[in-house]
């Protein structure tokens, strides 16, 4: 097996380990985050109903062109913690989706908390 693949199934592993772990309510949705080579996506669901409440990712965010991609990040968080609190939510549970919290999901979360939510 070859180091990519061995990376892949580690991430799966990882992600499915953390989704038996935590459900998001209506109370406390879930913050779920994938990221990709080009940018980072995050997206509140309520598990329980099956619906996505709000989504957001870095390259629909203006002025970001010029930064580095964990200072997109980071803005892509305070601007997703500012859309979240318009919908009156204060919880959050956070999905990492299997990514290390470092980086760029740090930076994420650094924002969604700078922003003033909880988790």
């Amino acid at each position: 097996m070859n180091k990519e693949k061995a990376k892949q199934l580690k991430q799966i592993a990882r992600r499915k380990r953390i989704r038996a772990k935590i459900s998001g309510t209506s109370d406390c949705p879930r913050l779920s985050v994938f990221k990709s080579n080009t940018g980072l996506y995050l997206q509140l669901i309520d598990d329980e109903k099956s619906v996505t409440l709000a989504s957001v990712n870095t390259r629909d965010l203006k002025d970001v062109k010029n930064m580095k991609k964990s200072e997109q990040s980071f803005a892509a968080g305070k601007a997703f913690a500012e859309k979240i609190k318009a919908l009156k939510i204060e919880k959050i549970v956070f999905d990492r989706g299997g990514n290390k919290y470092h980086g760029r999901i740090k930076a994420a979360a650094e924002g969604l908390r700078e922003g003033g939510l909880s988790f």
